[in-house]
């Protein structure tokens, strides 16, 4: 087993991600600036593996400390998560996001280069395929952006392609998310939205344990079998599990692009109803008009994450809205929530 280093480690996808990488047995570097994370989420992440995790606080962007850090941790790859990812703040504040998510991506790379590190898997979106033109999306899709948080993953994974054009000995791995939610079984790390939910199903879980009076579904008029928008909804755990994939796959030095995500997709509808059946609770919601650049569906192709890295998502819809529910049921304001369950159910 390797070392891996682990930008943005203390975030959602990220904590999962430690979690899969250490039960595997790998052993772990964090480097956070605990921006929009918590440490509490690596802590639990300890306890449920009883293993330890060297946690490293830094920005991304500083040159300086990121190489200090991989010299310092002797790291065989690296699993690239650090970043900003809300859309609406994207088109409010576009410069913090190519501040973030390019430059920092960029700053990752020269680090590596200095140290001599040649295998990094980064952590990109199915937004780089705009608004889908065939259905499912494969990865020969027309690559396009119709919001800033999109195009800085555009930007930064077309700086990966020419970095590996440059460098044809590295391996970069690029998978492209759907629509990640659910927690890990044991209720101890989930999804902490720092303010407003920017994704149906944390939403969906804030209106169920009381945060929130209502659901607001934006169209219920699209070509789709209820009317509500259709998207590709993947457990964080499949996800977490498809880096393991990735680290752990021997390949030659190449640069991919692979999709993560079911392969099918579920209405707006069909995620409110799950959800009111894992919970007990009746979800209040509400009609409105589509809102502008929505599409009425959304998924993934996932032949070629199957083929090369093994990988296909096992959980399904009623598992992802079980596990959410038990996170947010037992920690009500995510990690700060103020509740003894983290001491008396971790092992």
């Amino acid at each position: 087993m390797s070392s891996i280093f682990v930008t943005g480690g203390a975030g959602y996808i990220g904590t999962h991600t430690c979690l899969e990488l250490l039960q595997a047995g790998h052993k772990v570097f964090v480097y956070d600036n605990l921006s929009n994370s918590s440490r509490l989420g690596l802590e639990r992440v300890e306890r449920i593996t009883n293993t330890s995790i060297e946690f490293i606080e830094g920005d991304v962007t500083d040159a300086n400390a990121l190489t200090r850090a991989l010299q310092h941790s002797q790291c065989e790859s690296v699993i690239h998560f650090a970043g900003l990812k809300a859309v609406g703040e994207s088109v409010t504040n576009p410069l913090a996001y190519y501040h973030n998510n390019v430059v920092g991506t960029l700053t990752l790379l020269r680090a590596m280069l200095a140290v001599g590190l040649k295998k990094l898997v980064f952590s990109s979106s199915a937004t780089v395929y705009g608004e889908p033109q065939l259905l499912p999306i494969d990865e020969a899709h027309p690559l396009s952006a119709t919001n800033p948080y999109g195009r800085t993953k555009l930007v930064a994974e077309d700086m990966l392609r020419d970095h590996f054009r440059a460098y044809p000995d590295w391996n970069i791995t690029i998978l492209r998310y759907f629509n990640p939610v659910g927690a890990h079984e044991s209720g101890l790390i989930g999804e902490d939205p720092k303010d407003t939910p920017n994704n149906l199903m944390p939403y969906i879980a804030q209106v169920a344990i009381g945060l929130r009076d209502r659901l607001n579904i934006w169209g219920n008029d699209y070509p789709t079998a209820d009317g509500t928008g259709v998207r590709d909804y993947i457990h964080v755990v499949d996800l977490a599990i498809g880096h393991v994939k990735a680290i752990a796959t021997p390949t030659p030095s190449q640069c991919i692009e692979l999709n993560l995500g079911t392969g099918r997709g579920y209405s707006v509808l069909e995620v409110l109803r799950a959800f009111e059946l894992a919970s007990g609770k009746a979800i209040p919601h509400e009609f409105f008009p589509r809102r502008p650049g929505d599409v009425a569906a959304c998924y993934a192709s996932t032949k070629q994450a199957e083929s090369i890295l093994q990988w296909r998502a096992e959980r399904n819809l009623e598992d992802m809205c079980v596990d959410h529910w038990r996170w947010q049921h037992l920690n009500p304001a995510g990690y700060g929530s103020n509740n003894d369950f983290a001491s008396k159910h971790a092992t």
